[in-house]
């Protein structure tokens, strides 16, 4: 049970609870003016301390603001027969840290800083695990159960929107299976059967992501069709065993860059042996045609033409004409000779060429067979890297295949898992028939208590498609104040059951806000059934209410005196309200607020 709640600041209210009923009131004062209000005298805030004070998160929380942060939060509550009671204090200042006194932690190794043996500083995951242990009775792995989430249902925020349907108590987008699952542990149901929903839902949400992502222009290439794609891994599978056979039936050449080197050099060789043939066989036709136009001069005609002329050349010049005509006879046969030596020379030159060329082309064709036959060994590595380029590329070519086959045929899947899954908790619920049973009669009589039997009430548990389905149902007209009381016997149920069965804490904590627009006939009702039932489970109650809807309950017989808690909250402006002094208060996160607070 909770017990007392306090602070290191002396204005702020401090507070003590007992078992059973617990009224927390806000007050009008006699002289307040039509100005003056309760609705920042600190009711809601006691609850959101007690969340802090039982491991919530500081972010954006009340305590951690400006105003707030220096001070220290303590909530003393029942722990167990070692430890009969547990002080936990903590301030936004150092949200990271919880002390406890005494220390119940006893894990000195993980002990944040030496203190006293009788005090420990743990961190807030310490702190939630002892909780989870101590509440909750939750040790080792629970999947899909957490000691803060059930926490919602016995203390819901109106900040975090737990008002406004009975199932999601920690925030408004927390999802159905994440609820069902925590609201099944609190009623013993399979939580670990109920919680893989979640699995179907979360692969259900990334073929939903994968569809979006084929359409998409970009996306859908990492994606693409089967047909697309069982294509495209033919090919590179073609590809993959040309490579392969090229590789196995590779064979290094040891000498392979000298052998090249070789081939090149003969290749430039015979290029210039070519070259030089053209100029030889180029000079060897200008030399024919040189000894053509060599021949012997005749000089005969030059008797002829003298006597034609009646010229007679003495004796003496004939003489001198023969010697000349001798001497050039010699120069012509010389030049001749000359030519045909050149010429012959020249051909020579060809042939030894050819000769030459003949020997190079035969050793530059071995070189080239040997080459094609092998190569380099960095030519090997070369087809190594692009078959197993090719290779990754045929993997993740599968990968994308395995993808896209799954997308097209994940639809049937899901529904498959989904069917069965739903088919496995129907028979759960069905073995565990009696327990509902008796959750739906408690919620029942819980309902009647309150609006009698004039109004049917049930609790309808039953394995739906996508979650356990979980519903409590009031017979009405839709109004706000039955939906209110709706919440209320759903809390109490689960409280009460999860109590019984050593599953859950031993108290109950409601906001004003739960009874806003209820009857004031109901909202005595509640509270006295409040009291009965937790007077006869050991239980306590804790409810916050303005004094005007407590005193209107008196009407209907409900006589709340004897269990007010001091000191009452009133609409003083500068120190009626929790805190004993007015301050504007921002915070951030899942249950934002902002306002005044006294």
């Amino acid at each position: 049970m909770l017990r007392e709640i306090s602070a290191s600041d002396s204005r702020f209210k401090r507070m003590e609870f007992h078992p059973g009923l617990n009224i927390v009131v806000a007050d009008k004062r006699k002289n307040s003016s039509d100005t003056d209000s309760r609705n920042s005298a600190g009711k809601s805030s006691l609850l959101e301390l007690f969340h802090f004070l039982l491991g919530s998160r500081a972010g954006g929380h009340l305590a951690a603001s400006k105003a707030l942060k220096h001070i220290t939060f303590s909530l003393e509550m029942d722990w167990n027969t070692t430890y009969p009671r547990v002080r936990v204090s903590r301030a936004g200042a150092r949200a990271d840290v919880v002390i406890l006194r005494p220390d119940i932690a006893h894990r000195v190794d993980q002990l944040l800083f030496d203190t006293p043996d009788d005090v420990a500083t743990v961190s807030i995951a310490q702190w939630n695990a002892l909780l989870d242990e101590h509440l909750f009775s939750l040790r080792g792995d629970h999947p899909g159960v957490s000691g803060r989430s059930l926490l919602s249902f016995y203390i819901r925020r109106v900040g975090a929107n737990a008002f406004n349907e009975a199932i999601r108590a920690s925030h408004s987008r927390q999802s159905q299976v994440d609820a069902t699952t925590n609201v099944a542990y609190l009623l013993g149901l399979d939580y670990e059967l109920v919680n893989k929903y979640k699995d179907v839902a979360q692969r259900e949400s990334a073929r939903t992501q994968l569809q979006k992502a084929a359409k998409d222009p970009t996306l859908g290439k990492l994606v693409g069709s089967t047909a697309d794609l069982r294509g495209q891994m033919n090919l590179a599978r073609q590809r993959i065993d040309q490579l392969r056979d090229q590789v196995t039936n590779f064979r290094v050449v040891p000498e392979y860059e000298r052998l090249a080197t070789e081939a090149d050099e003969i290749t430039r060789k015979l290029r210039d042996l070519t070259n030089l043939d053209s100029i030889d066989r180029a000079n060897i036709e200008d030399l024919r045609r040189s000894v053509e136009e060599t021949s012997d001069t005749s000089s005969e005609y030059l008797e002829p033409a003298f006597t034609e002329l009646n010229i007679t050349l003495p004796e003496h010049v004939r003489r001198r004409y023969e010697e000349v005509r001798e001497f050039h006879d010699t120069v012509v046969r010389n030049r001749r000779h000359y030519l045909e030596d050149e010429i012959r020379e020249t051909e020579g030159r060809l042939r030894a060429r050819a000769a030459e060329r003949e020997v190079l082309g035969a050793r530059q064709s071995e070189i080239l067979r040997e080459l094609n036959e092998g190569g380099a060994l960095e030519s090997l590595t070369v087809l190594q890297q692009a078959l197993a380029t090719e290779q990754s590329r045929l993997d993740t070519l599968k990968h994308r295949f395995e993808a896209a086959e799954t997308l097209e045929s994940s639809k049937l899947q899901i529904e498959a898992q989904r069917a069965q899954l739903r088919r496995d908790v129907s028979m759960d619920l069905s073995e565990r028939n009696a327990r509902i049973d008796r959750a739906i009669r408690l919620f029942s009589t819980y309902a009647q208590q309150i609006y009698g039997d004039m109004r049917d009430a049930w609790l309808s548990i039953s394995a739906g498609q996508k979650s356990l389905q979980v519903e409590p149902h009031i017979a009405s007209d839709g109004s706000r104040g039955i939906s209110q009381m709706k919440i209320f016997c759903f809390d109490l149920t689960l409280a009460v059951i999860a109590h019984r069965e050593n599953r859950g804490p031993d108290f109950l904590v409601h906001d004003s806000h739960l009874f806003d627009g209820v009857d004031e006939r109901q909202v005595a009702r509640a509270l006295d059934l409040a009291r009965e039932v937790t007077e006869t489970e050991g239980m306590q109650y804790i409810a916050t209410l303005n004094s005007d809807v407590l005193d209107n309950t008196r009407h209907y017989g409900l006589e709340p005196d004897g269990y007010i808690v001091q000191p009452q909250l009133t609409d003083a402006f500068d120190d009626g309200g929790l805190f004993g002094f007015r301050f504007d208060f921002s915070t951030r996160g899942s249950g934002a607020q902002k306002g005044t607070s006294a």
